[in-house]
């Protein structure tokens, strides 16, 4: 069914935040001055990993969120400043003095790939798709702000009580429960577009399954995807019924899964692929190169650890301080991954939010760090040790199979295993969705993962890990954490600076828990053609738009 790749194989030894790739490589026409568009605008893009799911309501991961970015379009889409311009919708939102409701009037030539029209209905349809419980969207908790849109999800409320609904064929009024300061930037993110109800109930369960069984309304449509999770090769081509269709240039991107960063390099020398991940040695390598760009993330890379399995010895305290303290993390940036990511000091990244009243840095903010000391890593081993009553322990690392991964967790496992005499790592590498699905299900001892801002707010990040948060897969749990979150979002959010210092304490109360062990703050090191132009890169949210994009000769 599909044409795969006939794989090159070589043997290679070896936020101010970045916003376009490579737009400073010029390609110009010698008489005019003028850029000249490549004859063939098409695009090849490899990526590490399978897409788990193409469906707006159940996307959680990078891969599927670029896809969903690309081939759908929401009230608001973001653009290469990072703000948000008016897309599905034909103006700005209208905000309520009270921030408690908003009327958003509707594109009346925006329309799906089969021609038929995108209404209100589409959105009210989309949004109470994704709460609904029985669609078990782990996004829904991000409608939370939407009036009655946690006790949907709670089974108190049918979905139809949903704060969002139709007001003519192209507007809409939504309400919600609390003034939420962020909630605006959310109208560009996945689980917020609109869907279609006919097509969603003629396909049931085979829904999204592949690219034929959906429909979109964005710049790109999805094709030549079979199935998720185990699909190696996909496109996203131009959709001719897209309402700002002729600002589109590129015809298709070709994405094909390439886990291996050697074979990468050895298509993009050759010319197979245009856009490619490096990391370590490779990275290192390559770092010279005119065609080498990092694009930082709004993310961090970290450790959870399952503290809900029976006789679990991440339940001590200082196991956990012991496990944190024994990571060097500016090593593991720099030396293992070499891909623009910086040692990590807690949940939230730098870059994310500036206080409102220092305008210092988030990070600048808080007072507990975590940071690689052997000394403190040994102490806190000795204690646990003697608290758990046992000399020698075994944990394992679930983690995703691509060659990043794999480096980082071995170089945790070496860490791990030097400087804590008596435990025993084991690694489990696996397929994206695979652990996914295992880290869901708490099929794990510790799972190496992370999370990328969905939009730039600490509580992006925060809100993860509150008792019984679908996101929170180590069980950690802390009532004064919980509290802190709570008033952020609902006692303190119409004060700023309340709310600033709530979601401070919450990072330093985990933080003094260890109740997840930060690692990196994530970048892509990639090499990009410079006949690319204009790949809009965004630190949150969904990493790659390609709507303005275009190839040079």
């Amino acid at each position: 069914m599909k044409k795969k790749m006939k794989y090159l194989l070589m043997s290679v030894t070896v936020l101010a935040l970045a916003a376009c790739g490579n737009d400073t490589a010029k390609t110009e026409d010698s008489t005019s001055g003028k850029e000249e568009l490549a004859d063939e605008q098409v695009f090849t893009v490899n990526v590490p990993q399978e897409m788990p799911t193409a469906d707006l309501s159940l996307s959680t991961d990078v891969i599927s969120s670029v896809a969903l970015n690309n081939v759908y379009e929401g009230i608001y889409r973001l653009n290469d400043k990072q703000e948000l311009e008016p897309a599905g919708a034909k103006e700005k939102v209208k905000i309520s003095e009270d921030g408690l409701t908003y009327k958003v009037k509707l594109r009346e030539d925006s329309k799906w790939s089969d021609g038929e029209p995108v209404t209100a209905k589409d959105y009210v349809y989309g949004w109470q798709r994704t709460v609904d419980p029985k669609t078990q969207s782990e996004y829904a908790y991000l409608h939370g702000a939407v009036k009655n849109a946690e006790a949907i999800t709670a089974g108190k409320k049918d979905k139809s009580e949903l704060g969002i609904k139709a007001v003519g064929d192209y507007e809409l009024e939504i309400t919600l429960e609390r003034p939420t300061p962020y909630f605006e930037k959310l109208l560009s993110f996945s689980t917020f577009l609109p869907q279609r109800q006919d097509i969603v109930e003629k396909y049931g369960d085979k829904y999204a399954a592949t690219s034929e069984n959906a429909v979109y309304n964005g710049p790109f449509v999805l094709a030549e995807f079979d199935g998720p999770g185990t699909d190696t090769e996909w496109s996203y081509e131009k959709n001719d019924t897209y309402w700002d269709k002729d600002n589109v240039k590129l015809d298709k991107i070709k994405v094909s899964v390439v886990k291996s960063d050697a074979t990468s390099l050895s298509l993009y020398e050759d010319g197979q692929v245009e856009d490619i991940k490096l990391n370590g040695e490779l990275a290192q390598q390559m770092a010279n190169s005119p065609d080498f760009v990092t694009d930082k993330q709004a993310g961090v890379r970290y450790l959870e650890l399952n503290q809900d399995k029976k006789d679990s010895p991440f339940k001590n305290e200082n196991f956990r301080k012991a496990i944190a303290y024994s990571i060097n993390r500016e090593a593991l940036a720099t030396q293992i991954l070499s891909d623009g990511s910086v040692a990590a000091e807690g949940l939230v990244p730098d870059g994310v939010a500036d206080s409102p009243t220092t305008k210092k840095d988030f990070t600048k903010e808080t007072k507990n760090k975590v940071s690689y000391d052997a000394t403190k890593a040994k102490d806190y081993w000795e204690k646990a040790k003697k608290e758990l009553g046992k000399d020698k322990f075994e944990i394992g690392i679930l983690s995703s199979d691509d060659d990043s991964t794999k480096k980082a967790t071995e170089f945790i496992k070496g860490s791990l295993e030097d400087e804590l005499d008596g435990l025993s790592v084991e690694l489990s590498p696996v397929p994206f969705a695979v652990r996914l699905d295992r880290s869901n299900s708490g099929d794990f001892s510790t799972v190496y993962g992370g999370w990328v801002a969905d939009y730039a707010d600490p509580s992006s990040f925060v809100d993860l890990f509150v008792t019984g948060s679908s996101y929170n897969r180590g069980k950690y749990s802390n009532t004064e954490y919980d509290k802190k979150v709570e008033a952020a979002s609902v006692t303190d959010v119409s004060d700023p600076e309340k709310r600033w210092q709530d979601m401070v304490d919450a990072e330093d109360i985990i933080l003094e828990d260890m109740g997840m062990i930060p690692l990196i703050q994530s970048a892509e090191a990639h090499l990009r053609s410079p006949k690319i132009k204009n790949v809009v890169v965004h630190p949150a949210g969904a990493r790659y738009d390609y709507k303005w994009a275009y190839k040079v000769k």
